[in-house]
């Protein structure tokens, strides 16, 4: 079999999309075409596993009344993270919009099957943490594929696990990696929120890297 024959990509135009990536709040409620839904899956189960074992496993949320039970256990959830925060900071955290799931057209749950046979543990016997970092794979795959169709995602992490797989009568082997809403960004902006809000800045990368 022939190897597949690849396009050069423009590196101007491939740091353009990587820049564009954007964790999105704040969703219009316009319904995603199901093509691209079902395009934007195919391309996150592209992403590379261990042991090709393609662990990722994507619940798609899609009555009204578990989406409404998902908000009301994140809005709870967040809540009870913000009281670490004091003064400025507090007023500030207690300001932001950290999830989309009553907005977004789309909505998943994401889980690792920590106990699939598919790749016979190749990779993962030292390891098994690595299933997850494939998983991860596959969402950053389908968010950067997200952007070159217009559409956002946001990565909500603020819930408690057990939870949400009681909600979703989710089997015990899969490991909740959070919950990802699709949609339409309701405006596209240069800067990621948290840096226009002065929640954070973006390091230079010069200082995340370590040498020996």
């Amino acid at each position: 079999m022939s190897a597949p024959a690849i396009t050069p990509i423009d590196s101007a135009q491939f740091e353009a999309l990587v820049r564009a990536r954007r964790d999105i709040r704040h969703f219009r409620t316009d319904p995603i075409d199901e093509r691209d839904v079902e395009w934007l899956l195919s391309m996150a189960h592209r992403a590379p596993s261990v042991g090709l074992s393609q662990p990722w496993r994507f619940v798609r949320i899609e009555t009204p009344e578990l989406r409404e039970r998902l908000a009301a256990h994140v809005d709870a959830q967040v809540r009870a993270a913000g009281k670490d925060y004091e003064g400025d900071q507090d007023r500030l955290y207690r300001s932001l919009k950290l999830h989309g799931l009553r907005e977004a057209p789309v909505l998943f749950a994401v889980y690792c099957d920590d106990e699939t046979e598919t790749g016979h543990h190749l990779g993962a016997v030292t390891m098994p943490e690595a299933r997850r970092y494939s998983c991860v794979m596959a969402v950053h795959t389908l968010w950067l594929a997200a952007r070159t169709r217009g559409i956002g995602m946001g990565w909500v992490s603020i819930m408690e696990p057990e939870g949400v797989d009681a909600m979703l009568d989710i089997p015990s082997s899969w490991e909740g990696l959070g919950l990802l809403c699709l949609g339409k960004p309701e405006s596209e902006e240069d800067t990621p929120e948290l840096e226009r809000r002065g929640w954070e800045q973006r390091m230079d990368w010069h200082s995340v890297v370590v040498r020996r």
